[in-house]
């Protein structure tokens, strides 16, 4: 069984200075693909750097929306050139966060359509991260358009309502640990509703912990227990949900099969 972690942070500090343990201990369960995802100049660096020195790993580049408020004219250029790398495969992960509004609402949404833009002009899907904002993060997405170029929904956690109206603008879905916890009923009803041709799996390592290992620090090996969990849900097996989100994975991301 081969499963890619299609958004995992493998650039953060928590994983950074161990690489290739984590690496080896994603192997043993299976994990053998995976997407490193930035969110600044910096974590960009770092995701194309290691899609750069290891063949498995491959690079998004964008501005999260926490730190959409430092986001320039010179931070646009380095991003530009960082989209023209030959590793990076997707922009982002970019969008919206209400959640911590850690920056102002209204320049969250003025990036989150640049770099929408910017995706489209360099022909790369986008990787769209949502947190209490789903009206505002729909309602761009369907004003700008991603038809030419694609876009996920990274670690999905809406209900089967918001599903289909992000299915119906052409976006993936992906799901991470959240899938996995026990009182995540609306995630369990899209897990289910989801046709799998359009579905992703992730970690989002260092963050959401799928059980049985809720409560720990996640890592990317961990993607097998929501490929579990998904397989539960949908009254199937993990093999099925492996090989199917490891086909669209690499659709999505124009990635060789390999």
């Amino acid at each position: 069984m081969k499963i890619f972690d299609s958004h995992t942070h493998l650039n953060s500090e928590e994983f950074i200075n161990d690489v290739p343990r984590y690496l080896a201990r994603a192997a043993d369960l299976g994990v053998v693909k995976m997407t490193i995802v930035g969110s600044n100049t910096e974590l960009n660096k770092q995701a194309v750097r290691l899609a750069h020195e290891y063949p498995q790993l491959h690079a998004a580049v964008g501005w999260h929306p926490e730190d959409s408020k430092f986001y320039d004219a010179d931070k646009e250029r380095v991003l530009e050139q960082q989209l023209d790398e030959d590793r990076v495969v997707a922009l982002g992960e970019i969008g919206l966060d209400y959640h911590w509004d850690s920056s102002p609402q209204d320049v969250q949404r003025r990036v989150f359509k640049r770099q929408i833009e910017i995706a489209k002009d360099h022909g790369l899907p986008i990787v769209v991260h949502n947190r209490d904002a789903f009206e505002d993060t729909y309602n761009i997405i369907k004003s700008v358009g991603i038809q030419d170029t694609g876009g996920v929904m990274h670690s999905f956690n809406g209900d089967p309502e918001w599903l289909k109206k992000f299915l119906d603008l052409g976006m993936m879905i992906s799901y991470s640990g959240v899938a996995s916890f026990k009182n995540a009923h609306e995630v369990h009803d899209s897990v289910r509703a989801t046709p799998l041709d359009r579905m992703m799996v992730e970690t989002d390592a260092p963050y959401l912990t799928p059980e049985p290992h809720r409560g720990e620090q996640n890592e990317p090996g961990f993607t097998r227990y929501t490929v579990e969990a998904i397989a539960k849900e949908r009254q199937t097996t993990a093999a099925e949900i492996a090989a199917a989100t490891w086909r669209n994975a690499h659709r999505f991301f124009k990635i060789k099969e390999s």
